[in-house]
């Protein structure tokens, strides 16, 4: 297996839309719903995609399942993994984003992650540090009443 890209993805629509993205640049990819067993037998890949549901729960199982993801794809060759968030960059109240970036930087031996919590494809964008959907800044957008991660705040 010639697999060079491996991704973490926080929700099962977030990782389509990566999986996807990555196929239509020609990256032979696959995407598993949550982390799979060690006797999946995998075809030539230049990317897999983590399928998780992270974003609602307590972060202390959200770095649980991250890391789990992490050392899965690491051991099948992954030169590279990265965590797909949410383009709304929304989360629980004490957020899981952090705690799982920070758990992965650590487990990878990084000091410095990099952060581009925007899809400009689906309208999602960053202008001085705040988050918009279309033109309106995030918590004037439909999503601020989002039913499970609703957000009030931009920035």
């Amino acid at each position: 297996m010639t697999l060079s890209l491996g991704c973490i993805a926080d929700d099962y629509t977030g990782a389509s839309d990566l999986a996807n993205t990555l196929a239509k640049e020609g990256l032979r990819t696959i995407q598993t719903i949550g982390i799979p067993t060690d006797d999946l037998a995998l075809p030539e890949v230049d990317a897999i995609v983590v399928s998780l549901k992270i974003r609602s729960i307590a972060a202390s199982e959200a770095v649980e399942r991250a890391r789990a993801s992490d050392r899965w794809l690491r051991e099948r060759g992954a030169d590279h993994v990265m965590y797909k968030i949410c383009s709304t960059f929304d989360s629980t109240d004490k957020g899981n984003i952090g705690p799982v970036l920070d758990s992965l930087r650590a487990d990878a031996g990084e000091t410095t992650v990099l952060v581009t919590p925007a899809f400009p494809q689906t309208g999602r964008t960053v202008y001085q540090g705040n988050l918009f959907v279309g033109a309106a800044p995030l918590n004037e957008s439909p999503l601020k009443d989002h039913p499970l991660n609703p957000m009030h705040d931009a920035n």
